[in-house]
C-alpha cells in the first residue's frame, strides 16, 4: 500500500472508508529508524526502515481469509511479524477478536505500537512466543479463522540478507509450512478455516503438510504478479478433514488466477477490487 502523509479522505471522488483511529488524531512522532505506513483505510503500521516490511503476500492472505470467513468472531494469526496480516483482517472484521503470536522482540514491539495507533484495544492480543510451543496457545483455544504468511525457504537455501528481522520472515527458522498447518488445524473450531500464502512451485510441500495434519485443502487461487507470467504464489484454504463429508475430502476447488498487474504494468482490475476491499483507492 504505502505511506499516507495526511488525513485526507477523498481521492478523485473516492472516500476512504472506516473511522479515523486515535493514533491518527494524536499525530505520533516516528523515530528516524521507523516509518508509519498506510495499510487499510485509515489504519497504519509501524515498520523498521531497513527491516522486514509488509508485502502484497500479507495483504492477499488477510483478504483471502476474511473473504471465506466473513463472520469469524475469533481469529488467530500465526508468526504474525509486525502485524500486517492481522491488522488488515482486524480492519475487515471489526467485530472479531484476535490473538497474534510472534517470537521476534522487535516485531512484537512494533505490532503493539500499531495496535495502539489503530485503536484495536482489548480485541487484539499480541503474544510474544514461538507458536510451536504448546504453551503459546491454550489446548482448549479454538478459532473460526487462522491466518498464516509463513516463510518460504529452508535455512541455507538462499541469500539471507543483513537484517535478522528479514531473515526470520523469509527463512524457516521457527517453523515451516508443516508447523503452520499442524498448529492451525489443531486450533480450528467447528467449520473453521486456515488461510495461508505459499509459493506455487512448492505446492507439493503444502499439500503434504495438509495430509500430515489431516486437513482438507478445499480451495486455492494462484496469484500472477504480471499478466502473461506464471503464478509465483498461491492462496490456500484448508479445513479439518473430519469437518467434511467423505465424498468431498481430497477435492480442491481451483479458482481463476488473481492478476496483480496488467501486461503494461498498471494495476489490474482484479487487484484494484482487492485494494478497494481493504480500504484503498483502486
Amino acid at each position: 500500500m504505502g505511506v499516507d502523509k495526511s488525513l485526507d479522505t477523498h481521492f478523485n471522488g473516492w472516500a476512504k472508508p472506516g473511522p479515523i483511529p486515535p493514533g491518527a488524531l494524536a499525530r505520533p512522532s516516528v523515530p528516524p529508524e521507523e516509518t508509519l505506513d498506510a495499510i487499510s483505510g485509515h489504519f497504519r503500521i509501524f515498520q523498521l526502515r531497513d527491516g522486514h516490511r509488509f508485502s502484497t503476500d500479507d495483504v492477499l492472505t488477510a483478504w483471502y481469509g476474511t473473504c471465506w470467513a466473513p463472520t469469524a468472531s475469533r481469529v488467530l494469526d500465526l508468526g504474525s511479524g509486525i502485524g500486517s496480516v492481522g491488522m488488515i483482517a482486524a480492519w475487515r472484521l471489526p467485530g472479531a477478536t484476535f490473538v497474534t503470536i510472534e517470537a521476534q522482540e522487535d516485531s512484537v514491539r512494533l505490532a503493539h505500537k500499531s495496535a495502539a495507533y489503530n485503536g484495536l484495544g482489548s480485541r487484539y492480543e499480541i503474544r510474544r512466543a514461538d507458536f510451536r510451543d504448546a504453551a503459546a496457545i491454550g489446548a482448549s483455544e479454538t478459532f473460526d479463522l487462522v491466518l498464516g504468511s509463513p516463510p518460504y525457504f529452508p535455512p541455507g537455501s538462499g541469500v539471507e540478507g543483513d537484517h535478522p528481522q528479514k531473515v526470520a520472515c523469509r527463512f524457516e527458522l521457527r517453523g515451516d509450512i508443516f508447523d503452520y498447518t499442524r498448529v492451525a488445524i489443531a486450533h480450528l473450531g467447528p467449520g473453521g478455516v486456515f488461510a495461508c500464502v505459499f509459493p506455487e512451485d512448492q505446492r507439493p510441500r503444502l499439500e503434504a503438510a495438509a495430509r500430515a495434519a489431516d486437513a482438507a485443502l478445499i480451495r486455492r487461487r494462484p496469484v500472477v504478479f504480471r499478466e502473461g507470467e506464471p503464478p509465483l504464489v498461491g492462496l490456500f484454504l484448508m479445513m479439518r478433514a473430519t469437518d467434511l463429508p467423505q465424498v468431498v475430502r481430497g477435492r480442491t476447488w481451483v479458482e481463476p488466477p488473481l492478476v496483480i498487474r496488467a501486461a503494461d504494468g498498471t494495476i489490474h482490475s482484479e487487484y484494484a477490487a482487492v485494494k478497494l476491499s481493504v480500504g484503498f483507492p483502486p
